[in-house]
């Protein structure tokens, strides 16, 4: 199973880790990254307020969910987790917080950030920012147009490429010193050092987990929406959402670390569910295009995975459906390194949302697990006649 890295991690002001591409991370210095953090008024998390339900009112187990959590607190089992959150039918029935975290605390993203980003690639295209995702990433960059096209290979990579990392970039994050390794410790030019990687495969050939093309998408957004994409999504994500806090880390060029540098609080994870399970609307609002919605949560890429993990589809990873459920949909997943989590259960009408600390590898992975083991088993399911 992969474990999803690329990600910030806060170790004081200024620290970053490089995740490498499977399972493992390792920490370096990022120097001149700059936190932002953004405020709203509380009348517009009044108006935007979860409803809380008993989780037998939702059709869920309590037992077994009290199960979890006791489990979770203990430590023994599932170490090192901050937060657990339930929602089901859009209604929160269990939320917990461990280790000290509370419902205000913002929390790093690490590299659910990337999914945060598919959702901003959507909104641009909607409002014709866009033009494709066949659209060529070396139109984005007329200034160094021919440096691009060097190689036909990487003159050929386009946006597709880079959602759904295929991009055929020598970019991984595997060890010291990797490419990720240096691009994180660049006060300037993210861009401009993912774009100067040499290739190795054709755009589109082979799966190779990859933060820097995610960072360069931000660039494509500031080269067309003419804001860096911390501020597109402040204007035409969050706003709307009724997400009034956030924290994203940014270099020196001012351009956010969309692959890993966001933080938002648990509940305004659980909405970023929410409205991906109600098809990109809010509040009576289409926030994300439904098209954008169905088509990037669908698997693009099959990925031949032990556990659950099944596929890719735009910066969002595809899990097997609920092998006791009546159906065959797919779980659609944001995930993080050190156990940062949002799942999507369509078939379930259901968003579970965790947050961690842990650095061990095997520790990492137990949300996915707890997932299938503890609560998809929890919903009580209707005999079938």
């Amino acid at each position: 199973m992969f474990i999803p890295c690329g990600g910030v991690l806060r170790v004081r002001r200024i620290a970053i880790a490089a995740f490498p591409a499977t399972l493992v991370g390792m920490t370096v210095a990022l120097l001149g990254v700059t936190p932002l953090v953004a405020g709203a008024q509380r009348g517009d998390e009044v108006r935007h307020a979860w409803e809380r339900v008993a989780p037998s009112d939702a059709g869920l187990d309590p037992v077994r969910l009290q199960g979890l959590v006791n489990e979770i607190r203990d430590g023994a089992r599932f170490p090192n987790l901050h937060s657990l959150l339930v929602v089901r039918h859009g209604a929160l029935v269990v939320e917990e917080y461990f280790a000290g975290y509370g419902p205000n605390d913002l929390h790093t993203l690490q590299s659910v950030t990337k999914s945060v980003t598919s959702s901003l690639v959507g909104i641009a295209l909607e409002q014709g920012h866009l033009l494709g995702l066949d659209e060529r990433v070396v139109e984005f960059f007329p200034q160094w147009k021919e440096e691009i096209a060097d190689d036909p290979r990487r003159a050929a990579m386009t946006l597709r490429d880079l959602l759904t990392m295929r991009s055929g970039t020598d970019y991984h994050e595997r060890g010291n010193n990797s490419p990720h390794d240096q691009l994180n410790r660049l006060r300037t030019g993210w861009d401009r050092f993912y774009l100067a990687r040499p290739m190795e495969a054709e755009p589109g050939e082979r799966f190779l987990y990859d933060s820097g093309g995610v960072i360069l998408l931000s660039s494509l957004l500031k080269a067309r929406a003419g804001v860096h994409a911390h501020v597109f999504a402040a204007d035409h994500l969050f706003a709307p959402l009724g997400v009034t806090r956030t924290g994203w880390f940014t270099n020196d060029d001012g351009h956010p670390h969309t692959g890993g540098g966001l933080d938002l609080r648990p509940r305004d994870m659980a909405r970023f569910g929410q409205l991906y399970l109600q098809g990109g609307r809010w509040m009576g609002h289409q926030i994300v295009p439904q098209e954008w919605v169905e088509e990037s949560t669908r698997m693009h890429v099959r990925l031949d995975e032990r556990g659950h993990t099944i596929g890719y589809g735009y910066l969002w990873w595809i899990l097997e459906p609920d092998p006791d459920g009546k159906g065959t949909e797919t779980i659609y997943a944001a995930m993080g390194f050190r156990a940062q989590y949002i799942f999507v259960v369509p078939e379930h009408d259901m968003v579970v949302v965790v947050t961690g600390g842990t650095r061990s590898r095997a520790d990492q992975i137990k949300p996915v697990l707890f997932l299938y083991s503890h609560i998809l088993p929890a919903i009580e399911h209707t005999p079938v006649e």
